[in-house]
């Protein structure tokens, strides 16, 4: 017979998801910085202390666009933004008309196996108010570790990965899929995606 596990101590360990919380704070922690993606996200954001994944088709889909209001209101605040093995150079004056103290701003060149480590690294060390990665090969087992990373460090982290990863489970707290004039939210925790695809236009 099995053994019989009080409901509040699963609730205080984690393991049961309460769903839709009572209420929505009245200023969100962590703003995108769009309004038509703020509205449909539980915490009005990105959720905070947590890994989101952003899933896409191809490079170069505006998803460097989608968070640098979140960057730049971070490096405006002192906190160090770093990038983790960027696919691409980092153009620097684009990101300054973003608004981003670019002395906040680090770029870490490490190997696809190395990527993982800095990663997890950085989100752990309570030293970076955002880390973004672009890991070439990443399963559930890497992803739940920059998961508890992330929350360990108090930090926002951002994956950006192949949309042919959409099928597979995720242990981030939000997943959003980015495709030509559209992003759809599959994950968000807290509460359920919307039923709608989000216009691109709408927050580009």
């Amino acid at each position: 017979m099995a053994a019989v596990v009080a409901l509040d101590a699963l609730v205080h360990t984690g393991r049961v998801w309460r769903g839709q919380p009572a209420g929505v704070p009245e200023v969100a922690p962590q703003p995108t910085g769009y309004d038509a993606l703020d509205a449909v996200l539980p915490a009005r954001g990105w959720p905070a202390h947590a890994l989101s994944e952003i899933l896409l088709p191809a490079d170069g889909m505006g998803e460097i666009s989608l968070v640098w209001p979140t960057l730049a209101r971070l490096t405006r605040a002192g906190f160090r933004v770093v990038l983790i093995a960027p696919p691409y150079r980092p153009h620097a004056p684009a990101w300054a008309r973003a608004g981003m103290d670019l002395s906040q701003v680090q770029v870490v060149h490490a190997s696809p196996r190395e990527a993982l480590w800095a990663t997890e690294q950085c989100l752990r060390s309570a030293a970076c108010g955002a880390v973004l990665c672009w890991p070439a090969k990443a399963d559930d087992r890497a992803l739940r570790r920059l998961q508890v990373a992330a929350e360990t460090g108090q930090c926002l982290g951002f994956v950006f990965r192949d949309a042919r990863h959409a099928d597979n489970p995720s242990p981030v707290a939000l997943r959003l899929q980015v495709s030509p004039g559209q992003i759809r939210v599959l994950k968000c925790r807290g509460g359920n995606p919307p039923a709608r695809s989000i216009c691109f236009s709408a927050i580009a």
